[in-house]
């Protein structure tokens, strides 16, 4: 209770004389802070289930993980990331890929997916993929990586990372509040006369 509240509850007691007051206020408080206790919670426990029903190829702790999945979904770079978290760039990138996480542009490559995808069920190595589309080899490795967190993501129907969207995305709620401003304003001028002569 601050300074002010305490003035006014003084002067409620001198007015009413009765000594009984309840608090609401203490209620409502932290509930902000409460709602962020149980995203992160929510996060800490998706990331223990993958680690535990998923093979990782990295070993950060949970904490590092929760850092890479919210900077993901705040648009935060791999290089931020590896500076913040003080680990080297390509285990950011393949602990993003053990949380299911792939950025657009890493989909986005210079050669049919189909065909990558066609040489590897012919099991071919790399090289002799990287040869067959004229590629060079590190662009088939790191491409190799994102079809094989790509089919885990299908083996999983997508789970984890619709899991992490709901919890780290407000678009629903974006698309509440437009829905409930459309409502209000056709309530609002529902029966207006809209007759204006220019």
């Amino acid at each position: 209770m601050n300074e002010k509240t305490e003035e006014l509850r003084d002067i409620f007691l001198e007015v009413t004389e009765d000594d009984t007051i309840t608090e609401k206020q203490e209620e409502s408080r932290g509930s902000l802070t409460e709602d962020e206790r149980e995203i992160k919670g929510k996060l800490r426990a998706i990331i223990e289930q993958m680690r535990e029903q998923l093979t990782f190829e990295t070993d950060l702790s949970v904490d590092e993980y929760e850092t890479i999945v919210r900077g993901f979904y705040e648009d935060e770079e791999d290089t931020a990331l590896s500076d913040r978290l003080d680990i080297d760039q390509k285990r950011v990138v393949l602990a993003r890929h053990d949380l299911h996480l792939i950025r657009e542009r890493e989909t986005d490559v210079s050669f049919a997916p189909e065909a990558f995808r066609r040489l590897l069920v012919e099991e071919r190595t790399d090289s002799e993929i990287a040869d067959a589309l004229d590629v060079p080899e590190s662009s088939v490795r790191e491409y190799h990586r994102i079809v094989e967190t790509q089919d885990e993501i299908r083996r999983v129907n997508s789970r984890y990372s619709d899991e992490f969207e709901e919890l780290l995305t407000d678009a629903d709620l974006e698309e509440h509040t437009e829905d409930v401003t459309e409502d209000g304003l056709d309530e609002a001028t529902e029966g207006m006369e809209t007759d204006v002569s220019l």
